[in-house]
């Protein structure tokens, strides 16, 4: 195998996806029309900025609006700010919320409350806005949320269930920022780009603008499922009714409207268009997989060397979102340890290449946005790594496949994409 062919296809393919996204593509034929007053822009998550940037491009630039009637915040992670005009935009902590996304919240409610019936208020929401925009419920300090932000991710609890427990901790998810928008009057219309399997608007930034099926059961069940000991201010938070969230049917919801613009699904049609061109026959997974990382790794591993026995051209694509279940003090992400099972599991196996990236630039770490999007696995990844003196099965028991991909070189670093439709695992067969 041509070891740099298949690594610039696998690029290929992923930009390709990432590209599919991009708010800077896909988000102007989305946008209402503009109201009698002010624009009002919430955005939150990795695509914050991008998604500000693009609306107050489309507004200003193409329709004309004085930029005194765009106003609004926008709340990204670390790295992902980009210029939005007169929409602040304020770099703040994930996974792990900061300092930085409470003030932000607190400014992006007070906004919010000052809005009337002549203004529009546009919520711009991608994954990751559950970190960057909180208000942990009365009594709780941000210490406490960090503390169980933490434990929930190292639990390896889902991505629905992470967010059905921060939205009855928080004052804003799980609908309440509609309820904010409608006291006085005001329009509200919410744009999202999905990062969940199935796309579920309650799940997207844990909901901060629809109704919420979960229930404050339903959050207890989880923590005690996932063993977690919670502190005692949020004990008492999830067994407070007061911190019940707005649920379907609520009058609060009348009139808004929400609309997805972007999902894993999108993005992997067109990674498997490309995939197509490139002369591979495609097997699209789906954008919605969930599970352990080490496990989906292994089932994908016999799909591909069952493919190879056969002496077919394929491209294997998946979306989704994998979890890890930290068991060691090692680095990494459930892409990196999803190739670094995959591997494993591939065994070094001449005529398979792989890449597995989160679609956002980073995949778990140090929540910097230096950290590696992925990992790369090539036949030779393997033998590199005994060169190296590094144990692949180690690395994996250890949670650092950071550390593994780093010693053989096989790490892929793209940087901050400014989208996030989630992972993007692609192999080649062939």
């Amino acid at each position: 195998m041509d070891e740099a062919r298949a690594k610039q296809e696998l690029e290929t393919i992923f930009s390709t996806a990432v590209e599919a996204a991009h708010p800077e593509k896909i988000l102007a034929a989305h946008l209402p029309e503009p109201p009698q007053g002010r624009i009002i822009v919430l955005a939150a998550g990795k695509a914050a900025a991008s998604m500000a940037a693009a609306a107050f491009v489309h507004y200003h630039e193409k329709a004309g609006l004085d930029p005194a009637r765009i106003t609004g915040v926008a709340v990204t992670r670390e790295g992902y700010a980009l210029p939005a005009g007169p929409i602040r935009v304020v770099e703040a902590g994930h996974p792990v919320p900061s300092e930085e996304g409470l003030a932000a919240t607190a400014e992006v409610l007070e906004l919010t409350a000052g809005a009337t019936s002549d203004d529009l208020v546009l919520a711009l929401i991608s994954g990751g806005g559950s970190a960057n925009w909180l208000l942990p419920a009365k009594g709780i300090s941000l210490a406490d949320k960090q503390a169980v932000a933490k434990a929930l991710l190292r639990s390896g609890a889902g991505i629905s269930e992470i967010n059905c427990v921060r939205k009855h901790l928080s004052q804003i998810k799980g609908g309440r920022l509609a309820a904010a928008a409608r006291a006085g009057g005001a329009k509200l219309v919410t744009l999202a780009i999905s990062d969940v399997p199935g796309d579920d608007p309650s799940v997207i930034a844990s909901g901060p603008t629809v109704p919420d099926s979960t229930t404050l059961a339903d959050a207890r069940a989880i923590v005690e499922r996932r063993g977690i000991s919670l502190p005692p201010s949020c004990s008492a938070a999830l067994n407070d009714p007061a911190n019940e969230t707005p649920k379907p049917g609520d009058p609060m919801f009348e009139g808004a409207s929400f609309e997805i613009v972007a999902t894993p699904a999108m993005a992997l049609d067109a990674a498997a268009k490309a995939a197509q061109e490139a002369g591979y026959t495609v097997d699209n997974l789906g954008g919605d997989i969930e599970g352990e990382a080490r496990e989906v790794a292994g089932e994908h591993a016999k799909l591909a060397l069952a493919a190879r026995e056969q002496g077919q051209k394929r491209a294997i694509l998946s979306g989704g979102e994998l979890t890890v279940t930290i068991r060691g003090e090692g680095r990494g992400g459930p892409n990196q340890e999803y190739a670094l099972a995959l591997a494993i599991a591939l065994g070094g196996v001449e005529g398979i290449a792989a890449l597995s990236g989160d679609t956002d630039g980073t995949d778990g770490g140090t929540g910097l946005a230096t950290d590696p999007a992925g990992a790369f696995v090539l036949p030779s990844t393997l033998e590199r790594a005994r060169s190296a003196g590094v144990d692949p099965k180690e690395a994996l028991a250890t949670n650092d496949s950071t550390g593994f991909f780093t010693a053989v070189g096989d790490l892929y670093e793209p940087g901050p994409t400014h989208t996030n439709v989630n992972d993007c695992r692609i192999i080649l067969i062939g």
